[in-house]
C-alpha cells in the first residue's frame, strides 16, 4: 500500500495540514465506483502547489495522499454531521457534491469496511497530526495549526450563490485565540479584489474543532479558499499561474501574520 501521508518537516512554530487534495485511490475501492467518481470532482485540487511556499518559512507540512472518497480526513471518527441540519457527506462519502452516487449500486462501503479505512488511512494522518503539534509546542510553548482547503465557488448543497474567496473558520470562535482571527481577518480584507466570511457556511471541521484548544496553547484556523482565485474549475482542473499570482500574497500574508502572532504570544 502506498503512503497515506506526505510529510515536510519544519521547525515554524505551525502546522499545515491538507487533508483534502490526494487522488490516490487503491485498486480495489476504484474498481466500484461510479464514472462521476472516478473524476474525483470534490478534490481540493493542487493546494500543495498553491502553498509551495511555506518551506521558506519553516513550516512544516503534512498532505493525505488518498482522496476523500476513500476516507474523509476532515470527518470526525464515528461519522457524525459537521453540521447537523445541513447537508454533510460522512467519513466515507457516497455522494458527490453534486449528489451523484460515489458507488455503483450495492457496492457501498458497509460498517466493516468504513472501519478498516478509518484505521489504515484515518489514524495514522490524526496521529502525525497530534504528534506533530506536541512537538511544536514542546519547543515553542505554542502551537498553529492551519488546516488548508478549497472549493468550487458554486456547491448549491452547501450554499446558496458564489461562496466568499476566503472562509476563515475557528470552529465558531472555539479553536483559536480571537486575536490571532482579528489579525488573520485583517490581511484577508487588505488584499484588494478578494471577499472574506469568519466562521460562516465553514467554521472548521474535524481537524479544526478537534485539534484547537487555545487554553491549552493550541490554535487551529481552516481557510476554505474558492477555486476559482486559482484553477479551472472545470475538468480537467487546471492550475491557472495567472490567477494563483494574485491569490498567493494573500495567502503568505496570512501565514506570516499566523507565525508571528505566535512568536509573540
Amino acid at each position: 500500500m502506498s503512503e497515506t501521508y506526505r510529510f515536510t518537516a519544519g521547525t515554524a512554530p505551525m502546522l499545515v495540514s491538507i487533508p483534502h487534495a490526494g487522488t490516490g485511490v487503491p485498486e480495489d475501492i476504484a474498481a466500484r465506483f461510479t464514472a462521476a467518481a472516478k473524476a474525483l470532482p470534490d478534490t481540493d485540487w493542487h493546494v500543495e502547489r498553491l502553498y509551495d511556499f511555506l518551506g521558506g518559512f519553516g513550516v512544516p507540512v503534512i498532505a493525505a495522499t488518498q482522496s476523500r472518497y476513500v476516507v474523509d480526513l476532515n470527518r470526525p471518527p464515528d461519522g457524525q454531521a459537521l453540521y447537523p441540519g445541513a447537508s454533510n457527506t460522512g467519513l466515507c462519502p457516497v455522494t458527490t457534491f453534486g449528489e451523484a452516487p460515489v458507488y455503483r449500486e450495492g457496492a457501498e462501503p458497509d460498517a466493516a469496511e468504513i472501519a478498516a479505512r478509518r484505521e489504515t488511512y484515518w489514524r495514522p494522518y490524526h496521529d502525525r497530526l497530534e504528534t506533530e503539534l506536541a512537538a511544536i509546542q514542546a519547543r515553542h510553548g505554542v502551537a498553529v495549526l492551519w488546516d488548508a482547503h478549497s472549493i468550487r465557488s458554486r456547491v448549491p448543497r452547501f450554499f446558496e450563490g458564489r461562496l466568499p474567496d476566503l472562509n476563515l473558520g475557528t470552529g465558531g470562535g472555539t479553536s483559536a485565540d480571537p486575536a490571532l482571527l482579528t489579525r488573520l481577518e485583517a490581511v484577508a480584507r487588505a488584499a484588494s479584489g478578494y471577499s472574506v466570511a469568519s466562521n460562516g457556511r465553514f467554521k472548521g471541521g474535524a481537524i479544526t474543532r478537534t485539534y484547537g484548544d487555545p487554553a491549552a496553547g493550541r490554535h487551529a484556523v481552516q481557510l476554505e479558499l474558492s477555486q476559482v482565485t486559482y484553477m479551472d474549475e472545470d475538468p480537467p482542473y487546471g492550475f491557472r499561474e495567472d490567477l494563483a499570482g494574485g491569490i498567493r500574497p494573500c495567502l503568505r500574508g496570512l501565514i506570516e501574520a499566523a507565525l508571528d502572532w505566535a512568536r509573540k504570544v
